[in-house]
């Protein structure tokens, strides 16, 4: 939900491709002693409110989808001691981004998921609520351990809102999960908060639905029925 350095502009079946960012390195994100790592917190849940802050790697290519333009490669990256695969979560967000409705229907690009060790415009983390606050933080973002956010280069996604979506989100977990990628990618892709356009409509996917609604319905994508789907600018990012 929270966004630094995004550029670019929003229009519609639009979508500019920023030059590539330089890889961010996670060398800043402090670690854990070792042995800490089976003696984390968990949540009523289940899920572990803290980690290690060391990640797995997916290996392997997705193939390239999309129609035309850039080549936009993405790496994913699981915090260790989730409990969550690392390919199952790449595989997530393969399915999403390889979608019709997502961001490859502009025409004006294209994507595909490298492994560790492969050049990468930008790298999706999976990461425990306390670890993704110290990440979003060497970005200036404080994002409470709550919410995600993305830095350039870097796509974090909360695990608390991965398992858990919102309080009164009114759509099943698959449509937040899809939801959170396409709205934090779209901002790595250089898209701006957006507006619910009117009660009942369906909610922009650049709308910041992770706090609320605003009389808009859920929905995860930025095209709809084939065309972009889209509210008013917002202030700030």
């Amino acid at each position: 939900m929270l966004v630094a350095a995004a550029a670019g502009t929003v229009g519609i079946a639009r979508l500019s491709a920023p030059p590539r960012p330089a890889r961010v390195p996670l060398a800043t994100v402090p670690s854990l002693p070792p042995g800490v790592e089976a003696d984390l917190p968990a949540t009523p849940t289940g899920y572990p409110t803290a980690g290690p802050g060391t990640f797995a790697v997916a290996e392997g290519r997705s193939p390239v989808r999309g129609y035309d333009g850039p080549l936009r490669r993405y790496r994913i990256e699981v915090e260790r001691g989730t409990g969550q695969d690392v390919h199952a979560f790449a595989a997530a967000v393969d399915a999403v981004l390889g979608d019709a409705r997502s961001w490859i229907a502009s025409g004006r690009l294209r994507v595909q998921r490298v492994p560790g060790g492969a050049a990468a415009d930008f790298t999706v983390y999976l990461a425990t609520p306390v670890t993704s606050e110290r990440m979003c933080a060497e970005g200036g973002l404080h994002t409470e351990r709550y919410t995600s956010c993305r830095l350039p280069g870097r796509v974090v996604v909360n695990l608390a809102r991965w398992m858990t979506a919102v309080p009164d989100y009114g759509a099943p977990l698959d449509v937040y999960r899809t939801y959170v990628i396409n709205h934090e990618v779209g901002h790595e892709f250089g898209e701006l908060h957006q507006s619910c356009p009117a009660p009942g409509a369906p909610a922009p996917v650049m709308q910041q639905q992770t706090y609320g609604l605003d009389g808009c319905v859920p929905n995860a994508w930025p095209y709809v029925g084939g065309s972009r789907y889209e509210g008013e600018p917002t202030d700030g990012v």
